[in-house]
């Protein structure tokens, strides 16, 4: 028996309107700000037609993208409520894929914005088996105090002992698929933000990823402790984790052709789930050059791809699927995106060339035998 899954960071699922741009230049969308307006009433009437015109093409991409993944469960990144999550898999993903994602799970976590992890499941696998849930549980409580892992990194951002660890939360749910347990802890890390205190956004946020990912192992060797510890079970840590272990740098341009280059990053918060097997990055097991879920971009300056969305597996998982080699559904990316040649891909129907577009990220799904 199998069963198929996938993360996916959808953007910004929101059903409110941020009005915080009137206020805020840097939060204000680039169309809003070709224009002159005279107060905060013509803003915010600007603003709602604004989203509403453009949500309906992105979120139809969005859902075309999910269903290529063809998933039997789905992690989410960027969901901002049960709500929105309803709306948008009755008025949208029910077009494409029909009745399947019938149960939802999620809890408010600590992001500033309201945006939240979220799982989907089917009530069974596309082979038949029962995806039947078990149990849930937030960490969006827990403090570096509560782990023992704040240090004088954290100190220089100014955190404190007593603050939360996770951005959003790692969300855990456990299931059974045709009766076998499964464990999924979904998370989506700190963002890497602008440069701070000389340092570049990457830099100057790495001590909040690296506690993250201590906690995400700390949870999940506490979880198995006290029945033979966590190599031998089924469990896989899905999500945005907003840092990467490599990037392929871009350079040159449509005229002379574009160079890619693979670098590899000394420092990564991956380093700390992935050191002495603990896990396996299953998207590792593409080719170097075909490992990306995302492209940056701030001009022709500073472009490169990257893998920032992963679906970890435990060394059972891993060792039962030596075979499995995760999809990447990249045709929801926008036509500004700089592929590798003989990666290009056709993309979905409407997409814009930055907007509109499935998701900035790209969806990464595999299917994983439960033996």
């Amino acid at each position: 028996m199998s069963v198929r899954i996938a993360t996916f960071n959808v953007e910004n699922l929101m059903n409110r309107f941020d009005f915080s741009g009137f206020r805020n230049n840097l939060n204000k969308d680039r169309t809003l700000q070709l224009f002159q307006i005279v107060d905060e009433q013509q803003y915010r009437q600007l603003e709602q037609a604004r989203t509403i015109a453009h949500a309906d093409d992105t979120r139809q991409l969005t859902a075309l993208a999910i269903a290529e993944t063809h998933a039997d469960i789905l992690c989410l990144q960027e969901v901002d409520n049960i709500g929105a999550l309803n709306a948008f898999e009755f008025g949208y993903l029910f077009k494409m894929v029909g009745e399947g994602y019938r149960h939802k799970y999620m809890v408010e976590g600590n992001d500033s914005r309201g945006i939240d992890v979220a799982v989907l499941m089917r009530d069974q696998t596309r082979y038949g088996e029962p995806i039947e849930f078990v149990q849930m549980t937030s960490h969006a409580h827990v403090t570096y105090t509560d782990f023992g892992i704040y240090d004088p990194e954290l100190a220089l951002l100014g955190i404190e002992p007593h603050e939360r660890v996770f951005k959003r939360d790692c969300l855990e749910i456990d299931v059974r698929i045709g009766g076998k347990p499964l464990t999924l802890f979904v998370s989506h890390f700190k963002s890497m933000g602008s440069p701070r205190n000389g340092l570049d956004g990457r830099a100057s946020t790495m001590p909040v990823r690296m506690a993250e990912a201590k906690a995400v192992r700390r949870i999940i060797e506490d979880k198995f402790a006290q029945s033979g510890g966590s190599a031998d079970k089924r469990w896989v840590v899905c999500g945005d984790f907003n840092d990467y272990r490599e990037r392929i740098i871009i350079g040159g341009d449509s005229l002379a052709g574009f160079t890619f280059e693979p670098v590899s990053e000394p420092l990564s918060c991956l380093d700390i789930l992935l050191k002495d097997g603990f896990c396996e990055n299953l998207v590792e097991r593409r080719p170097v050059m075909d490992r990306w879920t995302l492209y940056h971009t701030r001009g022709p300056e500073e472009r490169h791809l990257c893998q920032l969305d992963y679906i970890l597996a435990s060394p059972a998982l891993a060792r039962s699927n030596a075979d499995a080699i995760p999809d990447i559904i990249r045709r929801g990316q926008p036509h500004r995106t700089i592929f590798p040649p003989k990666q290009e891909v056709e993309l979905f129907p409407r997409t814009g060339w930055d907007r509109p577009k499935a998701s900035d990220h790209c969806p990464v799904t595999v299917t994983l035998n439960m033996v």
